[in-house]
């Protein structure tokens, strides 16, 4: 239980400090990115965002700013506190990142990192693309196995709902096979070269469904 607290936590600094990288933001609208961006995080609330504030302050990833707030703040408010990345919390950010372990692969962390491959390394996303790949046709093969065992014994219900798991999987391994090809399909580019091209680089990429991105699909 420890290991995944540690693990969620991480995920949470991750998007925290992605979203710092784009622009300095205050608690409320840090919050308001990480659930309307971030679909993974949309249970987030202020009693986990703000711990892991403190942390990274206290770490020298990022800093509290009071001056951007209004400089004389209406009778009865209190002036909001900015969080601006320092240059330490970039490289943070950076080396977190770069790193394309079997972490990357999981459920609560892939679509976090989806959501900056904008400023990720071309053979980074690859990686991971096809770790995630894996992961779910190994997935595939568990129900797979599992339901020619048991779907004699299962409910009309049961069945459907294991039958829903098998096809979401499914779905997203398709959707991968799509990333992944396109991926080899473009020149390798530099994160840096990406930036110098107009494109929109540093915006995270919304993970949510209906936002043109593939849902990811959790198994049954």
């Amino acid at each position: 239980m420890a290991a995944r607290s540690a693990r969620r936590t991480s995920v949470l600094e991750l998007a925290v400090l992605g979203l710092l990288h784009e622009t300095p933001m205050h608690g409320y609208e840090l919050r308001k990115r990480l659930s309307g961006v971030l679909g993974t995080f949309h249970a987030i609330s202020y009693g986990s965002l703000y711990p892991c504030l403190k942390d990274l302050v206290a770490r020298g990833w990022i800093v509290e700013d009071t001056s951007a707030a209004d400089s004389a703040p209406a009778l009865g408010k209190r002036a909001r506190i900015v969080y601006t990345l320092t240059a330490e919390g970039k490289e943070a950010f950076q080396a977190m990142i770069a790193d394309a372990g079997p972490d990357t692969w999981e459920d609560d962390r892939f679509g976090v990192r989806l959501a900056f491959f904008g400023r990720t390394e071309a053979s980074v996303r690859l990686r991971i693309l096809e770790g995630r790949r894996s992961r779910l046709e190994e997935r595939l093969d568990a129900l797979r196995s599992s339901l020619s065992r048991t779907r004699e014994r299962l409910d009309t219900y049961t069945l459907e709902l294991q039958q829903h798991g098998l096809e979401s999987v499914e779905r997203e391994v398709r959707w991968l096979d799509e990333l992944i090809a396109s991926e080899r399909d473009q020149p390798t580019t530099s994160v840096k070269s990406e930036k110098k091209s107009g494109a929109p680089s540093g915006s995270p990429v919304s993970t949510q469904p209906g936002a043109g991105n593939h849902p990811t699909a959790h198994g049954v």
